[in-house]
């Protein structure tokens, strides 16, 4: 894309105000125009904010002025909603995952291939200073050959803070597509991409109670696997194992850790843009931290949309729709692995997205 863009937002829980925040402070990013199935919601998203209009999401579908749509929709309606928006000439940024299904996420790449529209995907997180600093570390050679790498992310469950968590035990949620897109495009982007999986799932209770917020005391059904584990073999042999669960309490495992030859890296946590990495160097008995190198600093999320504004024409962003299909495609492959009771060839794949250089976007844009 090259330039600044015009953006509108459709969906404005939660997680829209860490956009919105972002999206002030991003000379890559116009936020022209917000929607909201509750019209109270857009309303307050727009409120203050000089230039912005609240809208219904046809309108802002059919809206002359938006060039992006950054769809903060629950993962059910990811594909519909983009779909709506390539139709209408649109280039589209979403919330992870890319869809609910790789089924859908193929129907959004297609269609957008054949619109001529971009797609980007969330999470941007690897583009911040904490796996972009891993990666430049890896790429030095400072661990050598990688051998293996660990990723884990264990919590008790997001109904004890999120309002309406409903989405989060539905198909296309659990901890698996609500966290694993975090930290299994960290791992692609530190070490490649995954040819096959192996992969066990389980639910250790069929509901729910929502802790906080108007429906505190609700129980919500649970209908997706809530404790996943898989091993992924990258197609540079790297053999990663991924531990995902909203079933325990907690955990003092490094987020990602990265093993090669001659060292041993731990990465901060995916979910967020930085984070100190620790390096052990063979034969040498303590942890060091390695100095920040790379990666946008202060990010937060949205970064991606801006880093997708600033992609020259013809190349994939780095948050991009091949990315995003080919991490889908090897959760999905997990949970597939788990059912059937099998190893399991994953078909897509994606180069590393480019290295980001040590830079920040809050101000002017990047030569």
């Amino acid at each position: 894309m090259g330039k600044s863009l015009n953006v509108g937002v459709i969906g404005c829980g939660v997680i829209s105000g860490q956009y919105l925040a972002s999206f002030d402070r991003l000379e890559a990013v116009n936020l022209v125009a917000v929607a909201d199935l509750d019209p109270d919601r857009a309303a307050a998203a727009a409120e203050g904010r000089t230039g912005v209009r609240a809208c219904t999401v046809a309108e802002l579908l059919s809206a002359a002025d938006v060039e992006l749509l950054v769809n903060l929709t629950v993962p059910d309606a990811h594909a519909e909603i983009a779909l709506q928006a390539i139709a209408a000439g649109k280039s589209v940024y979403g919330e992870k995952p890319l869809a609910a299904t790789t089924a859908q996420a193929r129907a959004v790449l297609q269609a957008a291939a054949k619109a001529g529209v971009i797609i980007g995907c969330a999470p941007d997180t690897v583009l911040g200073t904490g796996v972009q600093t891993a990666r430049a570390a890896i790429d030095a050679g400072l661990i050598g050959t990688p051998i293996a790498a660990t990723a884990t992310m264990v919590v008790p469950g997001h109904e004890l803070w999120h309002p309406n968590p409903d989405f989060y035990y539905r198909p296309g949620g659990g901890p698996l597509l609500d966290m694993g897109p975090y930290y299994v495009s960290a791992l692609v982007t530190l070490l490649g991409p995954v040819t096959s999986v192996l992969g066990t799932a389980s639910r250790t209770r069929p509901t729910r109670v929502i802790a906080s917020g108007p429906r505190s005391g609700e129980a919500i059904p649970v209908s997706t696997d809530t404790h996943v584990t898989g091993i992924l073999t990258h197609a540079s042999g790297v053999l990663s194992t991924l531990l995902m669960s909203f079933d325990a309490v907690a955990t003092k495992s490094a987020n990602i850790e990265i093993h090669g030859e001659a060292g041993s890296l731990a990465v901060p946590d995916p979910n967020h843009f930085d984070g100190e990495v620790q390096l052990r160097r063979l034969h040498s008995d303590a942890w060091e931290t390695v100095p920040v190198s790379a990666g946008y600093r202060d990010a937060g999320r949205g970064y991606g949309v801006a880093d997708m504004a600033l992609t020259p024409p013809g190349e994939e962003p780095r948050a991009g729709g091949a990315l995003a299909y080919h991490v889908l495609d090897i959760l999905e492959s997990v949970l597939t692995s788990a059912v059937d009771d099998r190893r399991v060839r994953v078909t897509s794949t994606a180069e590393r997205p480019a290295p980001v250089r040590l830079q920040s976007l809050d101000h002017e844009p990047p030569p």
